[in-house]
């Protein structure tokens, strides 16, 4: 299901999270986020939280997680999770599914922007690590927590992409002969790279969710003034953080692009769609951002990379 062509939610570029859940009643829903230890992750937890869901809380340390949550007014519960590592993300995954039956909105908001190389040396080839983080420890989540969301009456992935996917590489979209970047290391390059998957990544499960109650959409939150990029080593990320000031958001705003599409009632049963500013926004700045066979090879690539750490019987990945 879509939305009609002309559709406009009434929100914009200043609209803050609050302002696109005014209303909404999230009472008796689970909502699950990664990254809540700071920034949008954060706010978005506090706002899904105002408006009534027990929020999931995921961050990197069980300390960071815990924190956030404990500054959260509402039902919140901390869980630790390293994307980085798949055996902390197995671990959550069990530790979530035996303190709870359902999930109604998983939220993929946990995200590392243009690090100093380095490199995931847990899966079954080495992956630069915005790659393993941004795209495969999700994924890996996902597949663990996938019977739960199938038990929510209907249940929403809200799948944090971000439009820096323009700077994948152009003919190839994903680096399938060196996912680890050692050929040649471009902090904003495996950003991009890392991005472009997670579209397509919304849109494989957007394709292979159709037949049941679980949207997966993408979400791109904008250029926002949080510590995202701090440690990059990248003179570009460098320019445009120092330069953008005028044209960013406050956390406030960014997080919510993040909320409508996690909890806004014109959602329901809209699949495979791409989001900024609260508005549904046609993806075409990389020539390969809706190839669908692309996005399927990336799925079976996936499936190689991580097959040890993956629920075999979940017939939504194989």
């Amino acid at each position: 299901m879509g939305l009609s062509q002309d559709y406009s939610s009434g929100f914009g570029k200043k609209s803050t999270a609050e302002d696109v859940t005014e209303g909404v009643d999230l009472s008796g829903k689970a909502v699950l986020i990664t990254g809540v230890g700071s920034g949008l992750g954060k706010e978005a937890m506090r706002v899904l939280a105002l408006r009534g869901a027990h929020v999931i809380g995921l961050d990197r340390t069980l300390e960071a997680a815990s924190t956030a949550c404990d500054e959260t007014p509402g039902e919140t519960s901390a869980f630790e999770c390293d994307l980085a590592d798949p055996n902390s993300i197995v671990a959550c995954a069990k530790a979530i599914k035996e303190q709870f039956k359902s999930l109604d909105v998983v939220l993929t908001n946990a995200g590392i922007m243009c690090p100093p190389y380095a490199v995931v040396n847990k899966y079954k080839e080495p992956l630069e690590i915005q790659f393993a983080v941004n795209f495969l420890g999700h994924f890996v989540l996902i597949n663990h927590l996938m019977p739960l969301v199938k038990a929510a009456p209907s249940a929403r992935l809200a799948i944090v992409a971000s439009e820096g996917y323009t700077t994948a590489p152009k003919k190839t979209g994903i680096q399938f002969e060196d996912l680890d970047f050692s050929e040649g290391y471009s902090a904003l390059t495996a950003y991009g790279h890392s991005k472009l998957a997670s579209m397509l990544l919304s849109k494989e499960l957007a394709k292979r969710l159709a037949d049941t109650k679980v949207t997966s959409n993408s979400v791109h939150p904008g250029v926002i003034r949080t510590n995202l990029a701090n440690d990059t080593e990248s003179l570009i990320v460098k320019m445009i953080s120092a330069f953008a000031g005028p044209w960013t958001r406050s956390i406030a705003q960014g997080a919510a692009t993040h909320c409508f599409v996690a909890a806004h009632l014109d959602l329901d049963g809209v699949t495979g769609l791409h989001f900024a500013d609260s508005n549904p926004k046609h993806a075409k700045d990389h020539p390969l951002v809706n190839d669908m066979d692309l996005a399927g090879r990336l799925w079976d690539k996936a499936l190689d990379l991580a097959g040890d750490y993956l629920v075999k019987d979940n017939e939504v990945y194989y």
